[in-house]
């Protein structure tokens, strides 16, 4: 908000008389220190309000950086406590609009480091394996396995990221606690091709489960995934790709 300062002017009294010229003189003299003294108020008004401001917005992006650290290290320490699991999951899928487009199943085994078994049977059958140094994506109906580097598949695959711990993986992405058992990890770059992941986790004293996640990507589409029967330990083949014969290979590596 701007301070309006009214400068008063002063106009020289023209008169024959000696003591009338000082009079306005004076006058004027007055009126000009006045106005000095308003508008040097003003600008230590000012300067002490942007002071106070700048102060109040390093606060409130300090209190801002250490909730999103805060929230970060939190969903870290629970996913610490999750070394495997295996479970079917149902998959829905919904455009930008809410309108849902197709519905899904299938199998999902995670083993730590970094290894990951995705298994859709329905609609169409595809899998998804990381072997914790390559990510192969295969589908048997174009007859095509695409393989990529780990590192360079957890930017469009932000669910690689439950599998490991390691804080260079995250550091591409933000994460905000929406409650005490849901987070939401957005990616920092804008144009990466999954925008945010929300994981959301089983209320349990006893110990930590994934439930459910939902991915937005960059069309604005969100699968939502729902975890259900989860088992223990998954066979370590589950972890290990072939690339069947005759199959094209699309190395991204």
């Amino acid at each position: 908000m701007q301070t309006k300062i009214k400068l008063i002017k002063s106009s020289a009294v023209v008169a024959t008389l000696f003591s009338a010229v000082l009079s306005t003189t004076s006058l004027a003299l007055s009126h000009e220190l006045v106005d000095k003294t308003e508008l040097k108020t003003s600008i230590n008004t000012s300067e002490n309000a942007k002071a106070v401001n700048n102060i109040v917005n390093k606060k409130i992006n300090i209190s801002a950086i250490d909730n999103a650290d805060n929230s970060k290290s939190a969903l870290m320490a629970k996913l610490a406590k999750i070394e495997f699991f295996s479970a079917e999951f149902n998959q829905q899928i919904f455009d930008d609009a809410g309108n849902e487009l197709q519905q899904g199943s299938g199998l999902l085994s995670v083993s730590k480091p970094n290894l990951v078994n995705w298994q859709t049977t329905l609609p169409d059958e595809s899998l998804i394996v990381s072997d914790g140094e390559n990510l192969w994506f295969y589908d048997p109906f174009v007859e095509q396995v695409s393989v990529y580097t780990l590192e360079s598949a957890i930017a469009n695959t932000p669910i690689l990221l439950i599998t490991s711990n390691d804080e260079k993986l995250w550091q591409d992405y933000s994460v905000n606690q929406l409650t005490d058992n849901r987070y939401l990890v957005t990616a920092k770059n804008e144009n990466a091709r999954v925008k945010s992941l929300e994981l959301s986790f089983a209320k349990s004293v006893y110990n930590v489960e994934l439930s459910a996640f939902n991915i937005l990507d960059a069309t604005g589409q969100l699968s939502v995934i729902t975890l259900k029967h989860q088992n223990i330990a998954p066979k370590p083949s589950l972890f290990k790709f072939t690339v069947p014969e005759g199959v094209y290979l699309d190395d991204q590596r």
